[in-house]
């Protein structure tokens, strides 16, 4: 699976070998945005004119195209994997909290500065 950007917006990129084509999907939004094509180039076409009809959509309905988020993240994890994240915390001199923050923050910053801006 790879990832790219386009005005700010995210898209999975995947291949169908059953139809012989690439799909992609965006992502972080309430709504459900899909958009494919037969090659490299017109996927990022094919991603570029999805991102751009979604966002004259939300303008014109008045709609922010971002999913809101409240903040509280809860992750259900094997009880061994638990212990060893809290024990890990502790060592670093932080809370749950801070260390997950933190952690998740340089997980998604490796995401995204992967992702090929188109």
């Amino acid at each position: 699976m790879s990832a790219i950007t386009y005005k700010g917006h995210y898209a999975t990129i995947e291949f169908d070998p059953e139809d012989m084509i690439l799909t992609g999907r965006l992502a972080g939004i309430d709504d459900i945005v899909t958009f494919h094509a037969e090659s490299g180039a017109g996927i990022v076409k094919a991603f570029r004119e999805a991102v751009d009809s979604y966002l004259r959509t939300c303008k014109r309905l008045g709609k922010d195209p971002e999913r809101p988020y409240s903040g509280r993240l809860f992750v259900r994890v094997d009880p061994s994997l638990h212990a060893q994240v809290v024990r890990a915390a502790e060592l670093s001199g932080m809370s749950f909290n801070e260390w997950g923050g933190e952690v998740l923050r340089r997980a998604a910053l490796d995401v995204h500065e992967n992702a090929v801006s188109v």
